[in-house]
Formats: structure tokens, C-alpha cells, sequence
């Protein structure tokens, strides 16, 4: 079972992104990183694994494309 410490608001998961919060809003609105919501007042949840398997696969796509520009 899934915990509420699995999961953090706006403003960490954008800290985490090195990203605005602004940002990080469009991003889960475009389906480009997983949003939750929070049942009890509709706040915006990230789910921890889900910002660490975005900077990786973030990562892998930029190793891959400075491979194929060089």
C-alpha cells in the first residue's frame, strides 16, 4: 500500500525537476509526468518514483540525442 510520504506537492516535485512550479503544472496537464490528486482537498501529488523514472528517462534521451548530434 501506497503512503502519503510516497508523494509530494507542486513545490518539492518542481524543486526536485529543478523546474518552475508553473512548468511542472503544464507538464502534468500534457501528460508528459504522472499527476495524483489528493482525495481529501485536490491538492496535486507526485509520486516520488515517478520524478526520479522522469529525470532518468530525461536523461537517457538526452545522452541519446548528443549521441546522434555527434
Amino acid at each position: 500500500m501506497e503512503k502519503l510520504s510516497d508523494y509530494v506537492q507542486v513545490a518539492k516535485a518542481a524543486h526536485i525537476l529543478s523546474v518552475s512550479q508553473n512548468t511542472l503544472r503544464t507538464w502534468a496537464a500534457d501528460g508528459k509526468i504522472p499527476v495524483h490528486r489528493n482525495p481529501a482537498n485536490g491538492y496535486r501529488l507526485f509520486k516520488r518514483s515517478d520524478l526520479a523514472d522522469f529525470l532518468r528517462e530525461t536523461a537517457e534521451s538526452a545522452t541519446n540525442k548528443k549521441h546522434h548530434l555527434g
